[in-house]
């Protein structure tokens, strides 16, 4: 499904280093977690597959389901089947939330070659979604994130990806400043989509969500490399020990 061979990447800007030869294969149906201490570029991994222009790729290749996405705008690589759930939604005031559900939805039908969905077809497909995680009519109705709390603008962004069903969901700490219920009501949504045709990139500080979206494998990621790769178990050990012996032992 997902291939990341040798990936270099670097700020355009300033030309600073960040990936230095990240190797990694998702294959469909498995859910993998990228942890690593701060610095280590786990958010850049994320931006550079999304295709965020203020990367430059150097070298290496990222498939998806054999395609090189490296030549895709970001938004032919989320008409291919990407997703990027971001650690911080921004807000958009002066954008209905349903207005950039509905056209988001369709520009994906449209490139699928689909017909786009009618108005209560569009609304039927969005209660069922909203009522799953737990998204109030109000906040349908409220300009895009604005006003939403920390887990309102995660499960808000959760139910885009449950609406345009990517192959690959991609989660940049989707944990962050999370508490406990809406942790988990977003980890439920998650969960839900799981499926043998579908895989998951996510990256995480914490163990604890991993309690609750439980990966096929774990990374560790540290000086824009993966130092180590392990099952679940590795993220018990990271926190309870840290990353220093990890580091140390790949130095």
């Amino acid at each position: 499904m997902l291939q990341i061979k040798n990936l270099h990447a670097r700020i355009a800007d300033d030309g600073t280093e960040i990936l230095r030869g990240v190797d990694l294969s998702i294959p469909k149906g498995e859910v993998h977690a990228i942890m690593g201490p701060n610095g280590s570029g786990k958010s850049t991994l994320s931006y550079v597959i999304a295709g965020k222009e203020e990367y430059e790729v150097t070298e290496g290749e990222i498939l998806l389901d054999g395609e090189n996405i490296l030549e895709m705008d970001p938004h032919e690589r989320a008409n291919a089947g990407l997703f990027l759930a971001f650690q911080y939604p921004i807000e958009i005031p002066g954008v209905a939330t349903m207005t950039f559900l509905r056209t988001a939805l369709n520009a994906k039908r449209k490139a699928e070659g689909l017909e786009e969905l009618s108005t209560p077809d569009f609304m039927r497909v969005v209660k069922e979604k909203a009522a799953e995680l737990n998204i109030s009519s109000d906040m349908l109705k409220r300009p895009l994130n604005v006003g939403f709390s920390g887990g309102e603008k995660k499960r808000n962004e959760i139910m885009q990806m449950a609406l345009l069903e990517p192959k690959m969901g991609i989660l940049d700490e989707t944990d962050s400043g999370l508490d406990i219920d809406a942790l988990k009501v977003v980890a439920d949504g998650v969960n839900a989509l799981r499926g043998a045709d579908r895989g998951f990139l996510v990256i995480t500080h914490y163990q604890r969500l991993l309690d609750h979206i439980v990966p096929d494998y774990v990374h560790v990621l540290s000086g824009g490399k993966i130092v180590k790769s392990g099952d679940k178990e590795l993220a018990l050990e990271l926190e309870a020990k840290g990353y220093a012996d990890i580091i140390a032992d790949a130095a």
